[in-house]
């Protein structure tokens, strides 16, 4: 017994070491360039393959291959990844989920060439580097933990690594070489992938799918080292290795052995799961980027697609052996156009819904029930488990959704699909009755692609569909606009698994089998990659990505198509989505100057105009500036414009800079004051140069007091009939608010404030005086560590940002918070849609209001200046007739008319009974506009 405990742990040992080779790998690459390399297992297959080529094929001796491959052909393919990949997507700035699909696109590559190179077939006649002494490879990977560990601390490399990941700008003007030491990052990246392909490809099969699935999932040894700690993962990969070595002893009886083996050889899969689904998330909190298309397809590519989908009928004979693979895959496909293309979700894992969907299929026709009956009871059993991704994707975002969603794919494919309890006697899958011939078989998948594709078309034109959009395009703006994000996140993956689950059960009675290696989750990858690179939120990429991946395949060698689509996705930061041009028709950028600035000034009007109809006082839909001869509060003498300094003009745009930019010259011709891109909330500091804070001002006139005669703004008017009456809410107060967060840093202490009604409250303070955070907590967007939000009487601290939106509570962001992939009117119509309080017409009142009723309505809003896209923003806010308003920042990009009219809007808003709060860096507008102003330092309210 003893002996065989040792002999377990020696195994357990050369696995584990393997797999903290994989962690120490992924944790420097992702120190020293942010990216978290899911290309790292398929680099280890190569370099196995090209160390078995040089000594096996070629009779190279076994060390001098060595050294080639893990000392020139591994940090090598470092170099040209990071040369050629990814330090083009750093130079953009790409966020996570770019550099992400980036590495996506190197692992289907590489999959893709060693396919072509090499075949799919198996290879047993590795050669073996360190024999068969754990101890060795175990000395090996301690070893190169203390180097890398003594290199990054107390090196001056290791610090520059540091800056370079915690701000590369801001490390090349200090300096430092960013681009070497990402490059020296890749590389070393590069030879640890190469290292535990070396030393692990005597215990695995080597063929280029299963090696590289192995090493991903050795990703848990990262994971829960939180990509920082390698003595961590180190210690965690040993751990699994000699736990799931010893578990191989255990045979119990009954239902649960097969189970209790596949938990005990799959260890490492369940470390990946638990670590992805429990753990806290790790990495960008970033979706995927926003949809490039605004328009509709061209009904002639529509026409010629369903054309050459037509074609085997008439030209194909009987035998539609290969065609019959598209329209079941295009359906599979689909389901990523709801999940990544409309929501934005990254979902890596797809191919346990399709693999579910055949698998209950072929159970439930073996069990009786008639083919059709069966498959569509699998739709509906499989499309309540796409919680198990949807779940995850509320809380998580970026890196840690994609970890999340592959690690369902991983443990389904190897506690499902590989073990024989769920797979035995499925050796065959009829076809529906009246169906079995191929023609009539693929005459059937045609019919049910286009009703899915027309239900898919519904969903994105409806307001769910906008609501989605709005998700993907700026989420913290959709929950602000009263969008109830996890609701959508979990709608979009249910749907999903449910259109993934008939596309995969069509698939499989399409090849009378079902096949557990047609859903392996590295073709789930594929797929992801294939319908980003194509454009993943327009209908025609899945039938196209369905025709090129099975008629590449069918048509050439296995591997063309994804090494095909490996380029294209690995290149994303070069080449657009291919069909991303689509349905734009006559769509121009909208710069500073020139005929497009033009038309913009043409199609919109000033801010707070709107030709012969003035605003409109969202709340009750009544006129803001009523005629001489109709109560209300705006014939109250106007608020003079707040004085302001000359601004000198601004040079002409170039006409190779996108004029849209913050800070370029706006639409009006007029430079824009203020860039909107600071962040921490803070920005420079709006005090006077003198540093202090400026003094209370008493209100305007009309702010307090209706004009002689006349009623008060809140009861001036009232609800035209029948429409609802806002419920009764009382002042927003904060009491004794305090947050700190994880790392210790207190940034709110014991902050008191209330909003008084109908009044216009400013808040002012240096950088880093918790300006931002009383604000987020006040939205909803942060839950503060002690203290209590009421509004009025009613306890809102645990309420989430859409549930105070549908309160009444409005808000604008810092840095801009609009939808670029819908119309300014859509965007508009989001907060009126889900804000819950809108009347009839309000996206009409809030346009015009904010002089955005003209053309530029229809206009999407990616592209459209700063100036503009802040009235967008302000009007969105308006529509969902907010009774308390929080505005961040909402002179930033308008120019001085445009600030001016904002003033008078805001004023007579509050005149009318809106409470409003300001957090502004222009302190001549403070003064001329907020009665009350407080003043923030060190996170506590000071004055």
């Amino acid at each position: 017994m003893a002996s065989l405990t040792y002999e377990l742990t020696l195994a357990g040992l050369a696995v584990g070491s393997a797999a903290a080779l994989t962690g120490i790998g992924l944790i420097v690459t992702h120190r020293a360039t942010g990216v978290l390399n899911l290309a790292h297992g398929a680099i280890a297959m190569v370099c196995a393959y090209v160390l078995r080529q040089l000594v096996v094929e070629w009779h190279w001796p076994l060390p001098l291959g060595a050294l080639f491959t893990l000392l020139l052909v591994a940090p090598g393919l470092g170099l040209v990844l990071d040369r050629l990949v990814f330090r083009p997507l750093a130079l953009a700035g790409a966020g996570p989920a770019q550099t992400l699909v980036a590495s996506i696109g190197v692992f289907v590559l590489l999959v893709g060439v060693a396919a072509l190179v090499w075949g799919t077939g198996a290879r047993a006649d590795a050669p073996v580097l360190l024999g068969d002494d754990p101890w060795a490879q175990l000395a090996a990977v301690v070893a190169l933990a203390c180097l890398v560990g003594a290199v990054t601390r107390w090196t001056r490399f290791g610090r520059e690594l540091r800056a370079v990941v915690d701000n590369r700008p801001l490390a090349r003007v200090s300096g430092i070489a960013a681009d070497r030491v990402s490059a020296a990052g890749w590389a070393f990246g590069a030879f640890t992938a190469g290292l535990t392909g070396v030393l692990l490809v005597p215990y695995v099969r080597l063929d280029p799918y299963g090696m590289p699935l192995l090493v991903v999932e050795a990703i848990a040894v990262a994971v829960v080292a939180r990509m920082r700690s390698l003595p961590v993962a180190v210690l965690t990969g040993l751990a699994l290795g000699v736990a799931q070595a010893q578990l191989t002893r255990l045979h119990p009886e009954g239902w649960a052995g097969p189970l209790v083996q596949a938990v005990g050889a799959n260890l490492f899969v369940v470390a990946l799961l638990v670590a992805a689904l429990v753990l806290p998330g790790v990495g960008g909190g970033d979706t995927l980027p926003p949809a490039t298309t605004a328009g509709r397809t061209p009904p002639g590519l529509w026409l010629t697609a369903g054309v050459l989908l037509l074609l085997p009928l008439g030209f194909g004979g009987t035998d539609l052996t290969t065609a019959v693979q598209v329209p079941a895959l295009a359906t599979v496909l689909l389901s990523l156009v709801v999940v990544s293309g409309r929501a934005g979700q990254i979902a890596l894992g797809q191919t346990a819904y399709a693999g579910l969907g055949a698998l209950f299929t072929a159970l439930l026709a073996a069990a009786g029930l008639p083919e059709l009956v069966a498959l569509g009871t699998a739709v509906l059993c499989v499309a309540p488990l796409g919680l198990l991704t949807g779940w995850p994707a509320i809380r998580r975002h970026g890196l840690a959704l994609a970890l999340a969603t592959l690690a369902v794919g991983v443990a389904v494919s190897r506690f499902v699909f590989a073990q024989p309890y769920a797979t035995a006697g499925l050796s065959s899958l009829a076809r529906p009755a009246g169906f079995a011939d191929d023609r009539a078989y693929y005459v059937l998948e045609l019919l049910v692609l286009a009703a899915c594709l027309l239900l898919v078309a519904a969903l994105r034109r409806g307001r769910t569909g906008r609501a989605l959009a709005a998700l993907r395009d700026h989420e913290p703006g959709a929950e602000a606009a009263g969008v109830r994000v996890a609701g959508l996140k979990l709608l979009a993956f249910v749907l999903g698994a449910a259109l993934a689950a008939l596309g995969g059960g069509l698939l499989s009675m399409g090849r009378r089998a079902f096949d557990p290696e047609a859903y392996d989750p590295v073709r789930g990858l594929l797929w992801f990659a294939a319908v980003l690179v194509l454009g993943a939120d327009t209908l025609l990429t899945p039938v196209l990505a369905a025709a090129l991946l099975v008629g590449l395949d069918s048509g050439t060698h296995a591997g063309v198509a994804a090494a095909a689509i490996g380029v294209l996705a690995a290149l994303t930061g070069r080449i657009p989505p291919l069909l991303s041009g689509l349905g734009r028709g006559g769509e121009r950028r909208t710069g500073a100057g020139g005929p497009e600035a033009a038309d913009l000034r043409r199609d919109t009007g000033p801010l707070g105009t709107t030709g012969p109809r003035h605003g409109t006082d969202l709340r009750h839909g009544t006129d803001l500036r009523h005629a001489p001869d109709s109560p209300g509060p705006a014939s109250a003498p106007p608020v003079p414009n707040p004085p302001r300094p000359a601004r000198p003009e601004a040079p002409p745009p170039s006409p190779h800079r996108p004029a849209a930019a913050d800070g370029a010259t706006p639409a009006t011709g007029r430079p824009s004051p203020l860039p909107a891109h600071r962040t921490g909330g803070a920005g420079e500091d709006p005090r006077p140069s003198g540093g202090r804070a400026h003094p209370h001002r008493p209100a305007p006139a009309h702010a307090t007091a209706p004009p002689p005669g006349r009623p008060p703004a809140a009861q001036a008017t009232a609800p035209p009939a029948g429409r609802r009456p806002a419920p009764p809410t009382g002042p927003l107060h904060a009491h004794r608010l305090t947050l700190t967060y994880p790392g210790g840093l207190t940034a709110l202490h014991t902050v008191t404030l209330t909003l008084r009604p109908a009044q216009i409250t400013a808040l002012v303070g240096p950088n880093g005086a918790g300006k931002s955070t009383l604000f987020d907590c006040l939205a909803g967007t942060l839950r503060p560590t002690s203290g209590r939000i009421a509004l009025g009487r009613a306890d809102i601290t645990a309420r989430p940002a859409h549930a105070r939106a549908r309160l009444g509570i409005g808000r604008t962001f810092q840095q801009l918070a609009v939808f670029p992939s819908l119309t300014v009117e859509e965007n508009v119509g989001v907060g009126a849609e889900q804000g819950g309080r809108a009347a009839a017409g309000a996206v009409e009142q809030a346009l015009r209001l904010v002089g955005l009723a003209g053309p530029v309505r229809h206009r999407a809003a990616a592209g459209l200046p700063t100036g503009t896209l802040r009235r967008v923003e302000l009007a969105r806010a308006l529509a969902g007739r907010p009774h308390t308003l929080l505005l961040d920042e909402p002179a930033a990009g308008l120019d001085a008319d445009e600030t001016a009219a904002l003033a008078r809007i805001l004023a007579a808003l509050a005149a009318d009974g809106l409470t409003v709060l300001v957090v502004e860096h222009d302190p001549d507008l403070v003064a001329g506009l907020a009665r009350t102003v407080h003043t923030m330092e060190g996170g506590r309210i000071v004055s």
